[in-house]
């Protein structure tokens, strides 16, 4: 379980179908941190650590990736040197100041406008019909593993505000008109509408 607030990020280094698929990454998490069998969210996906190598003040982490995560992500557009958002699986006691995210990414949203909003940015996502009966004006999201806040929602579109401290700490001042990032509904917002 994570808390959606980003503090590290990874580099691709490897992405690679062999019999899944294999992800590589150069993160700066303290080698001490993580572990062999860890969970780690990577861009909102919560993966399995299955090797790790220290270089310089960096690691070397590598995942593997089903053939399902792949189809339900954005991992089918990951290339070697994009960026990621990471973060590592809370521990007892630690704060949570985003919302409980899970990293079972549910569907990807595209980006269909992007406008700068006095130091901040508004970003609209389309998104499908399965995922918008989920969804709610001030409730939360998980966009690429980060801890959001629904401010909009028109027919299948929804919009977030990014502050200018999340724009430069995560992956979101990459994105294009276009680009599919990974979403995850809020947990209590799944179990409430299951239950209408």
């Amino acid at each position: 379980m994570f808390s959606g607030i980003i503090e590290n990020f990874g580099i691709v280094k490897e992405f690679k179908k062999y019999k899944d698929y294999r992800l590589v990454i150069e993160s700066n998490l303290k080698f001490k941190d993580v572990k062999k069998g860890s969970s780690v969210s990577c861009n909102g996906v919560c993966l399995t650590v299955t090797k790790k190598i220290r270089k310089l003040k960096n690691i070397i982490l590598s995942f593997d990736v089903s053939s399902e995560t792949v189809k339900c992500s954005n991992f089918d557009q990951i290339n070697v040197g994009d960026k990621i958002n990471i973060e590592k699986s809370l521990k007892l006691g630690d704060e949570i100041s985003g919302h409980f995210v899970f990293g079972h990414v549910d569907d990807t949203a595209k980006l269909v406008s992007l406008k700068e909003v006095g130091d901040s940015f508004q970003l609209t996502f389309k998104v499908s019909n399965k995922i918008i009966r989920y969804l709610s004006r001030k409730g939360s999201i998980s966009l690429n593993g980060i801890s959001l806040t629904i401010n909009n929602i028109t027919k299948n579109n929804f919009s977030v505000n990014i502050v200018p401290y999340t724009w430069k700490k995560t992956n979101l001042s990459k994105i294009k008109i276009g680009d599919r990032i990974n979403l995850e509904v809020d947990m209590l917002a799944r179990y409430v509408t299951q239950n209408l």
